[in-house]
């Protein structure tokens, strides 16, 4: 099927490009599920918002520590078996919560086990897809790859909150363990690596991808990444402006605004329909941020991203005063550009240290993304338990974002690493692949 496929019309690309998007999607639900369990979770067990959000903070720094080493573990064995490996994590961790009755067995099930399986589908994969695939229009389809998080929000979280107040928290966890194995069987199927696995070059690509083994430990390679980023000043610049797109996303919004809300009198499948109404404006703003990023200096569309986001923060806690008038002004400024900065990211990760090593140094970039959300996540939890409101979370928050903005002036586009034979050496251990 596979081979009728490849010799189609349609470049096979854009079938990988397809079954990524499934995935992506699924894992963005999977990972934002959490932010509606908490009042439910409270109300059961008796839980702190702090004991709660811990289980978030565990779930989102794996999300993106794992980032590197499955980009290793896709250089190593193949995109496919790493996609269905993180899959059946997420199947198994999502069923055992319904059994669980201990903090720490949400720290280990929804905490470890789907924090590293969707992090393993998480922004890495997408860099990884279309780096190999596509030449042409990468940009636009990495953007449309990064929307699928907040095409994940807009499916999965009014359904698993409607499913949360109507028969329990443990019917959303099912429907989420659901959703892992339904995707597994077409990732099974479709999923290829690379285009030299149908025949192919790459979309747009007009001589052939030399094609290396990757040989040695995944780990050591994941690490030798690192070595290889960290000497560089524009990897910190990148790494800290990502800290702080994670603490001002994913860590706080995506996890804090469904109760934020409630604390305001909004019901609780309202709440959820707001962060929804954000993936909305997101589609759109993560797809013309991956056309923009193919043309447009990609430093300044992230100065304007995370200005815009930190003036839409700081804005927040008064839009609550205007009802639903303030908020849909939040949502509007914040939701177009809750994932745009993902693509010129890339582009500039790509840009600086070359196409062969871009995704395991990504990867340790989306590291330090999942570290400031898990440092939001935790912080705010912490704020929300001990000064009854969310109010400085905010604020601090969208200040943040504001040094981000200054912080992606300072990375020196031009400043592309020297390809060196040693250095290549440093960041994979490869060899010729044999024909």
């Amino acid at each position: 099927m596979v081979r009728r496929l490849a010799g189609g019309r349609l470049h096979y690309a854009w079938i990988v490009a397809g079954v990524t998007f499934l995935a992506l999607l699924g894992a963005a639900g999977f990972r934002a599920t959490p932010g509606v369990l908490i009042v439910p979770l409270e109300k059961e067990f008796g839980w702190s918002t702090a004991t709660i959000s811990f289980a978030v903070s565990i779930n989102l720094v794996l999300f993106g520590l794992v980032g590197p080493f499955a980009a290793a573990l896709m250089e190593r064995f193949g995109v496919r078996a790493v996609m269905i490996g993180a899959l059946l994590l997420i199947a198994s961790g999502s069923a055992l919560t319904t059994v669980m009755h201990a903090p720490w067995q949400l720290y280990l099930l929804w905490g470890v086990l789907v924090g590293l399986g969707a992090g393993s589908m998480a922004s890495v994969l997408g860099a990884t897809v279309a780096n190999r695939w596509f030449v042409k229009r990468r940009g636009a389809v990495l953007g449309v790859m990064t929307a699928a998080g907040a095409t994940g929000q807009l499916i999965f979280l009014p359904s698993l909150a409607a499913l949360a107040v109507d028969f329990g928290w443990r019917y959303a966890a099912v429907m989420v363990t659901c959703g892992a194995l339904l995707v597994l069987p077409v990732v099974a199927l479709l999923m290829r690596s690379r285009p030299a696995d149908v025949g192919l070059r790459a979309y747009g690509a007009t001589v052939e991808d030399a094609v290396v083994a990757v040989t040695g430990s995944p780990i050591a390679n994941a690490f030798r990444g690192l070595g290889l980023g960290v000497r560089h000043r524009d990897f910190w610049f990148l790494a800290a402006s990502f800290f702080i797109c994670g603490a001002s996303t994913n860590g706080l919004i995506g996890t804090h605004l469904i109760p934020a809300s409630i604390d305001h009198g909004m019901p609780e499948v309202a709440a959820a329909s707001l962060l929804a109404v954000i993936g909305v404006f997101d589609i759109a703003g993560t797809m013309v941020s991956g056309w923009l990023t193919d043309r447009l200096d990609s430093r300044f569309l992230l100065f304007w991203y995370y200005g815009l986001r930190g003036l839409a923060l700081l804005f927040l806690p008064f839009a609550y005063g205007f009802g639903y008038v303030g908020l849909l002004l939040f949502i509007v400024f914040y939701g177009l550009d809750w994932v745009a900065t993902v693509p010129p990211t890339v582009a500039l990760t790509a840009d600086i240290f070359g196409k062969e090593r871009m995704a395991i140094v990504y990867g340790w970039i989306f590291a330090s993304h999942q570290l400031g959300a898990a440092f939001a996540a935790g912080g705010a939890g912490l704020i929300r338990t001990y000064a009854g409101h969310y109010e400085p979370a905010f604020m601090i928050s969208g200040a943040l974002c504001l040094i981000a903005a200054g912080l992606s002036l300072s990375i020196n586009r031009r400043r592309r690493m020297g390809a060196t034979a040693a250095e290549t050496a440093a960041a994979t251990s490869t060899a010729p692949a044999r024909a």
